[in-house]
């Protein structure tokens, strides 16, 4: 049956979350650039010894923002302070329902005066392009659309890739001829690379330090190929989609988690202007975490750790609803370094008809779903959610992000990841038919790795450099 819009499908539905488990879909993709360059063990190595090129010019959609209006627009529907936020800047852009929980989150660029793009999943854009045709603002919304959305074959309007590692800044200072510019965290300028005009945004990600790096689509292959050919000497690796997924593990970033917009009279006027069959409609839960209630899903900014971004110094929405939970007890984002011997026991079920198998583990990235949500347990105890898993061959370690109760978030802690979906998958079409298992874990710090920490929370880290 064709729907009219995400609406008119969840009631069709009769159980969000059951019809979520049962989506064909799989995890998020990233299209466009080989599986693997090289191999993924050394590309993930690569972003902390010596260099890699991302490259995310097809995974992540872009939405330019542009009019009188559009400042007014995105203040409105962002937790975070706009105050000193001129062009040439960009930042992280944490959208939030009237409720208080999360859209996702993106990086908004202001370009220039009443220019505006944001960059990466489809949620926190559609949420804007959503307020900008119905909220009465006069502004210009335009989507380029990710590749595996795209239903024609026309190529995107940018390329996008970023430098990132320890020989990161030497790349950048072969492939422009001149040492890199010293510029600031989340900060924009212009350069010069293979011959063509380049914008750049001072970057770190996995803890290093790098470059984004977009411009025109007709550009990009000189661009990468410049970069490819001054990498050489500095170990640069290409890093291949099966590897990226993987990055985020090692620098703390939670990034998928749920839009909590399936519920709730005030957003029913979203849902009907949302299509049935868009990233909403369409996504994929799964996980051994599992509720009745979607809501349960839903996340707070406090726990994905965007807590000290809420700044209450301008109106937007949400607002009310994070002013009365700021008391509240919240969750806390944290890493869960699996045990080996148990990660070992799930891969070895596989082995032997006589035996029940886990759920297949795979590498690097673990997430076999668009949202997976496995339960946390402490002596027996619900205590939180991992939201994000995989292998780190940096630290030879299984880890997962996740948000536990404050109490059980003390670095060393032990607890229990429980891996496998709930009826061990009968009623899920993308599973295997599997047994659940429990993984001790260790509790650890988020980021995970201690030079990410250094950098991203230290004294003159990340804290002081995110623009709020």
């Amino acid at each position: 049956m064709a729907y009219k819009n995400l609406e008119e499908k969840l009631q069709a539905s009769g159980n969000i979350v059951e019809m979520l488990r049962n989506a064909q879909a799989g995890p998020n993709v990233y299209p466009g650039v080989p599986a693997e360059f090289s191999n993924w063990r050394e590309e993930q190595e690569a972003w902390q010894r010596t260099c890699v090129l991302f490259d995310q010019s097809y995974h992540m959609a872009d939405l330019a923002v542009e009019g009188p209006d559009a400042f007014k627009l995105l203040e409105k529907l962002a937790i975070n302070s706009f105050n000193g936020f001129v062009p040439g800047k960009a930042k992280q852009f944490v959208p939030c329902t009237p409720e208080g929980y999360v859209i996702g989150d993106v990086i908004l660029f202001y370009l220039a005066e009443n220019t505006f793009n944001l960059v990466g999943r489809a949620p926190s854009l559609n949420w804007v392009q959503y307020h900008a045709e119905t909220g009465g603002y006069d502004v210009t919304c335009t989507l380029d659309q990710r590749t595996a959305m795209r239903k024609d074959k026309s190529t995107r309007k940018s390329y996008r890739y970023q430098v990132q590692g320890p020989n990161a800044m030497k790349t950048m200072e072969k492939a422009l001829g001149e040492a890199p510019p010293d510029l600031k965290f989340f900060n924009l300028t212009e350069l010069t690379i293979g011959g063509k005009k380049v914008s750049a945004l001072r970057h770190g990600m996995a803890g290093q330090p790098g470059f984004e790096l977009f411009g025109p689509w007709d550009d990009g292959a000189a661009v990468k190929a410049a970069l490819v050919e001054a990498g050489q000497e500095f170990g640069l690796k290409q890093v291949g989609g099966r590897t990226y997924s993987s990055n985020a593990l090692e620098s703390g970033w939670i990034p998928s988690p749920l839009p909590a917009i399936y519920t709730g009279d005030s957003l029913k006027g979203y849902r009907e202007w949302l299509p049935a069959d868009g990233y909403e409609g369409m996504a994929s839960l799964g996980g051994s975490f599992l509720s009745d209630n979607i809501e349960d899903y839903y996340l707070t900014p406090w726990d994905l750790g965007y807590g000290p971004f809420i700044k209450f110094d301008h109106d937007f929405i949400g607002r009310e609803a994070l002013k009365k939970m700021a008391d509240e007890k919240h969750l806390k984002k944290v890493t869960l370094a699996l045990y080996g011997e148990d990660v070992t026991e799930v891969i070895m079920s596989q082995y032997g008809k006589e035996t029940e198998r886990g759920k297949f583990i795979d590498f690097p990235s673990a997430v076999y779903c668009m949202h997976q949500f496995d339960q946390v347990l402490c002596d027996g105890k619900p205590i939180g959610l991992s939201t994000w898993v995989g292998y780190s061959a940096n630290e030879r370690t299984m880890l997962t992000l996740a948000v536990i109760d404050p109490e059980f978030a003390e670095p060393g802690t032990e607890v229990v990841l429980v891996w496998g979906e709930e009826n061990g998958g009968t009623q899920k079409p993308t599973v295997e038919r599997h047994k659940q298992m429990q993984i001790r874990a260790t509790v650890a710090p988020v980021p995970y790795v201690e030079v990410v920490r250094k950098t991203y929370t230290g004294i003159k880290g990340w804290r002081e450099q995110q623009p709020a």
